[in-house]
Protein backbone atom coordinates (compact mmCIF):
# COMPACT_ATOMS: atom_id res chain seq x y z
CA UNK A 1 0.00 0.00 0.00
CA UNK A 2 1.40 3.41 -0.71
CA UNK A 3 0.00 5.17 2.17
CA UNK A 4 0.26 4.22 5.62
CA UNK A 5 -2.84 4.57 8.20
CA UNK A 6 -1.95 5.95 11.55
CA UNK A 7 -4.95 5.02 14.09
CA UNK A 8 -7.70 4.33 11.58
CA UNK A 9 -10.73 4.08 13.52
CA UNK A 10 -14.45 4.05 13.36
CA UNK A 11 -16.59 7.68 13.78
CA UNK A 12 -19.28 5.19 15.59
CA UNK A 13 -16.95 4.51 18.39
CA UNK A 14 -15.30 8.10 18.82
CA UNK A 15 -18.85 9.77 18.61
CA UNK A 16 -21.62 7.25 19.69
CA UNK A 17 -23.93 9.80 20.27
CA UNK A 18 -23.76 11.18 16.38
CA UNK A 19 -24.88 8.18 15.01
CA UNK A 20 -21.98 8.41 12.25
CA UNK A 21 -20.48 5.16 10.48
CA UNK A 22 -17.03 6.80 8.62
CA UNK A 23 -13.77 4.76 8.33
CA UNK A 24 -11.09 7.54 9.14
CA UNK A 25 -7.79 7.75 10.50
CA UNK A 26 -5.89 10.34 12.71
CA UNK A 27 -3.50 10.74 10.09
CA UNK A 28 -1.80 9.37 6.93
CA UNK A 29 1.72 9.06 5.73
CA UNK A 30 1.87 9.36 2.06
CA UNK A 31 4.53 7.83 -0.37
CA UNK A 32 6.65 7.79 2.92
CA UNK A 33 7.13 11.56 2.83
CA UNK A 34 4.27 13.74 3.76
CA UNK A 35 2.17 13.09 6.97
CA UNK A 36 -1.06 14.68 6.98
CA UNK A 37 -2.90 14.60 10.68
CA UNK A 38 -6.56 15.15 11.13
CA UNK A 39 -7.51 18.28 13.29
CA UNK A 40 -6.35 17.12 17.01
CA UNK A 41 -8.47 18.37 19.99
CA UNK A 42 -7.99 17.77 23.19
CA UNK A 43 -8.57 13.99 23.82
CA UNK A 44 -6.77 11.16 24.86
CA UNK A 45 -5.79 9.44 21.49
CA UNK A 46 -6.10 5.98 23.54
CA UNK A 47 -9.15 6.19 25.47
CA UNK A 48 -10.93 8.76 24.12
CA UNK A 49 -11.66 10.94 26.97
CA UNK A 50 -11.43 14.28 26.66
CA UNK A 51 -9.70 16.97 28.90
CA UNK A 52 -8.75 20.22 29.61
CA UNK A 53 -12.63 21.25 29.38
CA UNK A 54 -13.54 24.45 29.83
CA UNK A 55 -9.74 25.68 29.54
CA UNK A 56 -8.85 26.48 26.59
CA UNK A 57 -4.87 26.49 26.91
CA UNK A 58 -4.78 23.19 28.41
CA UNK A 59 -6.86 22.07 25.52
CA UNK A 60 -4.00 23.57 23.10
CA UNK A 61 -1.71 21.75 24.90
CA UNK A 62 -3.25 18.11 24.74
CA UNK A 63 -3.69 19.13 21.30
CA UNK A 64 -0.23 19.72 20.38
CA UNK A 65 1.02 16.62 22.74
CA UNK A 66 -1.37 14.51 20.11
CA UNK A 67 0.50 16.40 17.32
CA UNK A 68 3.68 15.63 18.56
CA UNK A 69 2.99 11.51 19.21
CA UNK A 70 1.21 11.26 15.91
CA UNK A 71 4.32 12.94 13.99
CA UNK A 72 6.53 10.70 16.49
CA UNK A 73 5.03 7.72 14.94
CA UNK A 74 5.10 8.28 11.67
CA UNK A 75 8.38 8.92 11.25
CA UNK A 76 8.75 12.63 11.89
CA UNK A 77 8.76 15.33 14.35
CA UNK A 78 7.60 19.00 15.46
CA UNK A 79 10.82 20.07 13.15
CA UNK A 80 9.55 18.98 10.08
CA UNK A 81 5.75 20.74 10.19
CA UNK A 82 5.20 22.64 7.08
CA UNK A 83 1.59 23.46 7.54
CA UNK A 84 -1.08 24.26 10.87
CA UNK A 85 -5.17 25.11 10.44
CA UNK A 86 -6.22 26.43 13.61
CA UNK A 87 -9.54 26.42 14.44
CA UNK A 88 -10.84 28.12 17.42
CA UNK A 89 -14.74 28.51 18.68
CA UNK A 90 -14.67 32.04 20.09
CA UNK A 91 -11.95 34.78 18.89
CA UNK A 92 -11.01 35.61 22.77
CA UNK A 93 -9.41 32.26 23.65
CA UNK A 94 -7.20 32.85 20.40
CA UNK A 95 -4.37 34.47 22.62
CA UNK A 96 -3.95 31.50 25.12
CA UNK A 97 -4.72 29.06 21.95
CA UNK A 98 -1.39 30.65 20.09
CA UNK A 99 0.37 31.46 23.22
CA UNK A 100 0.63 27.48 24.27
CA UNK A 101 0.93 26.80 20.44
CA UNK A 102 3.89 28.44 20.06
CA UNK A 103 6.21 26.82 23.05
CA UNK A 104 5.16 23.55 21.29
CA UNK A 105 6.94 25.51 17.94
CA UNK A 106 9.36 27.76 18.58
CA UNK A 107 12.37 27.54 16.07
CA UNK A 108 9.84 25.69 13.54
CA UNK A 109 7.92 28.58 11.70
CA UNK A 110 5.24 26.65 10.19
CA UNK A 111 2.94 28.17 7.96
CA UNK A 112 -0.46 28.66 10.20
CA UNK A 113 -3.77 30.00 9.35
CA UNK A 114 -6.12 30.60 12.01
CA UNK A 115 -10.35 30.66 12.12
CA UNK A 116 -12.99 31.36 14.22
CA UNK A 117 -15.52 28.65 13.57
CA UNK A 118 -19.40 28.61 15.49
CA UNK A 119 -18.37 24.54 16.68
CA UNK A 120 -16.30 22.00 16.71
CA UNK A 121 -17.32 18.29 16.30
CA UNK A 122 -17.91 17.94 20.42
CA UNK A 123 -19.80 21.32 22.48
CA UNK A 124 -16.42 21.32 25.02
CA UNK A 125 -13.77 21.40 22.03
CA UNK A 126 -12.68 25.11 21.57
CA UNK A 127 -9.71 24.23 20.13
CA UNK A 128 -8.52 21.57 16.77
CA UNK A 129 -5.83 22.12 14.95
CA UNK A 130 -4.43 20.17 12.06
CA UNK A 131 -0.76 19.46 11.02
CA UNK A 132 1.12 18.68 7.60
CA UNK A 133 4.69 17.72 7.91
CA UNK A 134 7.49 16.19 5.77
CA UNK A 135 9.52 12.94 7.12
CA UNK A 136 13.18 13.80 6.48
CA UNK A 137 15.17 11.09 4.58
Amino acid sequence: MIHKRLRPFNTKETYPEQKLDNDLSQGVVARGTMVFLRGQVAQDLDTRECVAVGDPAGQTRKTMENIEMLLKEAGSEMAHLCRIVVYVTDIRYREAVYQEMGRFLKGVHPCSTGIVVPALARPEWVVEIEATAVIPD
